[in-house]
């Protein structure tokens, strides 16, 4: 986490870098955050670090621990389950919607995700292939003309790319996903509603499976 010049939305900054630095595995689980470690990491006053670290704590990022004081929260299987069980829902909503207004912009758009998603496994890189996965998702809401969607979605990417980065490994990426992404894609292109739904309610459902039994080993192993 690289030190802010502090500006009117300072918090906001702080809140972003520490969130990104929690879901990106940089920050572990249980490790300790301090106010004063903060404010001096970025330069600022304790002020805008304690507004960050509020809003951190009411996100469920941050925990209070006692004597220890404030940590990072720690990765939980059951949480990771409902998060899934709840986007396999708004998953398969979307893609419902997708395949009844599907259009030849979105055709290519979503062309250009699959070439995207393609190269992001080709090179290894773990926070590329996560970006490119959440982007495809966020898109099929998109596509799917309905905000509230999406809205409803939003809080839970963060913790979902915080399980994806805690478990995920070279040996773990698979082209295959791809090729249920671009199955999906094929489904709206033909407007076959029900098979979009059920494409798409199943591949969450799949990835939910995978990355939370893969987190359970990871627990165990830190426990």
């Amino acid at each position: 986490m690289r030190p802010i010049a502090p500006e009117p939305d300072l918090s906001e900054r702080i809140h972003d870098a520490v969130l990104n630095a929690i879901c990106s595995g940089e920050l572990k689980s249980g490790v300790r955050i301090t106010q004063e470690e903060l404010a001096q990491k970025f330069g600022v006053s304790r002020q805008p670090v304690l507004q960050a670290m509020m809003l951190l704590r009411r996100e469920g990022f941050l925990i209070d621990a006692g004597r220890k004081g404030v940590c990072v929260a720690p990765l939980d299987v059951e949480k990771a389950n409902n998060l899934y069980y709840v986007r396999a829902a708004l998953d398969g909503a979307a893609a419902r919607l997708a395949a009844t207004r599907y259009t030849p912009e979105l055709t290519h758009r979503g062309r250009l995700l699959l070439d995207v998603g393609r190269r992001a496994v080709a090179s290894g890189n773990i926070p590329f292939v996560i970006e490119a996965d959440i982007d495809f998702h966020l898109f099929v809401y998109e596509a799917s003309g309905n905000p509230l969607i999406a809205e409803t979605a939003q809080p839970h990417w963060q913790h979902m790319r915080r399980v994806m980065a805690a478990v995920l490994s070279e040996d773990d990426l698979r082209v295959s996903v791809w090729d249920e992404h671009e199955a999906i894609l094929r489904a709206f292109e033909a407007g076959q509603v029900a098979e979009s739904e059920a494409l798409c309610r199943k591949h969450t459902e799949q990835m939910a499976g995978i990355l939370t039994g893969r987190l359970k080993d990871v627990i165990s192993r830190a426990a």
